[in-house]
């Protein structure tokens, strides 16, 4: 392994598009970043995004690496590919899009459900499943489509996932990896590969065989830079382009989440914790484990579907000061507000934060809202701040729990990458809040690099993933859970948090029948 390898890995996420090159021993030799509008929305709810305006993102990234490292382009040995989930493309027999991208993040639904024979609408009665049933059409890009646009639906020849569009647009080729297929898809998540053709999941979603691409193993070819794409990016025609998976998914390798004992938070958008697993189990009843880059094996995922998305939504609603403050320190707000929250105290002086900012499907259901209870007189935006960090923390350890009690193998390792890991104050809360090490990997492009570990698994650098594991994913901070701080967090856990949305269920679901938010 004396000569150098160059992989680049091409991150298309919400917030912006990255190309990142890496060697076989995890480093980062090179990286450029294009910030993207992450949406626009013609009427409330709605996010969509021209998928050509991604495209130009991923070329104006790679322009840009060029500009900065013009020597890398022909020192390539293969690109990979990882993108956000469950954002949907159309596209027309030539491959044109026929209209706007539907984001991840949409929250449009629709209520003309294509009806499925009969005896799979007694299964469901017999089962009580009809109601996940409904969630899950009303929910599924397709159905809306083909009810308020038939005539576009009508010339949909073909429906990808936003990593599918992109290899298209990479290779000519309509293939897609398995370990991207995220979302409302006539997907077989058990045996991980399209339905069979008389899966109710086909009529449910409206959907037909010869619309999807055609599906490729993680490490193996999608296919090669096609003459186009190397005019519009500037990579050299020809260069293998190898399947990795979705972008949480290759966080999760990257991080070096390998073993089913190792739990990798992800502290993005949205906010996840994870375990990779050879065995399949829905760590919450009827919502599907993932597949993960790594052949064969899951993602057992529980999600806090807004995550992150909450530091931003709070600093934009209510830190007008600290923003003046980060202007006037040529500092990110977000030091600003980690220094105004550090003096607060484990707890956050009684603030209990539950965080669904957003409505859930299964746990919590669908009538599920935030709350913060226990305000007093002494509490500042500091102490709310906090509780925001805090009441994510709860909220992923409970999904620790939930993995747990299914797969039946206890959680002793905890990763923790995404944006919000480089919060020292959100490390060491998590620490005491899990009870365990947090540890911070050596670099902040954690799906970059499981997308490049993909790759040089493919490529034959390394025989297996674990041999991937050891020689590219590296730990840099380690933060020690605090025992005074632990004890108290256990009890605020145990005693409040864990009770609050059984307590809270009635009155969200009476707030929901007043005023009729969120829809259902």
């Amino acid at each position: 392994m004396s000569n150098p390898v160059r992989i680049l890995a091409i991150d298309q996420g919400t917030q912006s598009t990255r190309a990142l090159v890496f060697d076989q021993y995890g480093e980062m030799l090179a990286r450029s970043q294009v910030p993207i509008e992450p949406y626009f929305s013609d009427s409330p709810g709605q996010a969509e995004q021209s998928a050509e305006y991604y495209w130009q993102s991923v070329c104006r990234a790679c322009h840009q690496l060029w500009a900065e490292h013009p020597e890398l382009a022909g020192e390539l040995d293969a690109v990979t590919l990882t993108t956000q989930r469950s954002t949907v493309v159309c596209l027309d027999r030539q491959g044109r899009p026929l209209r706007p991208a539907i984001l991840w993040l949409d929250q449009r639904r629709a209520d003309a459900l294509p009806v499925l024979p009969l005896h799979w609408r007694v299964l469901f009665r017999v089962t009580g499943l009809t109601n996940t049933l409904t969630q899950f059409q009303s929910q599924a890009q397709s159905v809306w489509l083909r009810q308020h646009e038939p005539a576009g639906w009508e010339k949909t020849a073909h429906c990808l996932l936003l990593s599918g569009y992109l290899s298209w647009r990479l290779t000519g080729e309509m293939r897609d990896s398995i370990a991207s297929q995220v979302g409302y898809v006539p997907f077989d998540f058990r045996h991980q590969c399209w339905a069979s053709r008389g899966s109710w999941k086909w009529t449910a979603l409206g959907l037909r065989p010869e619309q999807m691409p055609e599906l490729v193993k993680p490490g193996q070819p999608l296919g090669r830079i096609s003459t186009e794409a190397a005019h519009d990016t500037g990579l050299p025609e020809g260069l293998t382009v190898i399947a990795a998976g979705a972008d949480k998914a290759c966080e999760v390798v990257g991080s070096g989440a390998f073993e089913p004992d190792t739990a990798c938070l992800s502290y993005g958008t949205t906010a996840t914790i994870n375990t990779t697993r050879r065995r399949y189990f829905e760590a919450i009843r009827l919502l599907p484990p993932y597949p993960s880059p790594v052949p064969g094996h899951y993602c057992t995922e529980v999600q806090i579907y807004r995550g992150f998305w909450m530091v931003k939504w709070f600093h934009e609603q209510f830190a007008a000061a600290e923003h003046d403050i980060a202007r006037q320190r040529g500092m990110a707000i977000e030091q600003v507000l980690e220094e105004m929250a550090r003096d607060t105290p484990p707890g956050a002086l009684g603030l209990m934060l539950q965080p669904y900012w957003s409505p859930g499907t299964r746990e919590p259901g669908p009538e599920a809202k935030g709350s913060i209870i226990g305000f007093g007189d002494v509490h500042t935006r500091a102490h709310v701040y906090r509780a925001v960090l805090e009441g994510l923390a709860y909220g992923l350890r409970q999904g620790k729990e939930h993995i747990e009690r299914r797969g039946r193998v206890p959680v002793k390792r905890l990763l923790v990458s995404g944006g919000g890991s480089r919060s020292d104050l959100a490390m060491q809360i998590t620490a005491d809040i899990f009870g365990l090490p947090a540890e911070r990997p050596h670099t902040w492009e954690t799906s970059g690099l499981g997308a490049a570990m993909t790759a040089a698994v493919g490529l034959g650098i390394y025989p297996d993933f674990r041999a991937a594991t050891a020689h590219m994913a590296r730990v840099r901070d380690v933060f020690q859970p605090d025992p005074a701080n632990c004890k108290r967090y256990d009890q605020l856990y145990t005693r409040i948090y864990k009770r609050l949305y059984g307590r809270l269920k009635p009155l969200y679901r009476d707030i929901r029948e007043i005023t009729g938010y969120p829809e259902s």
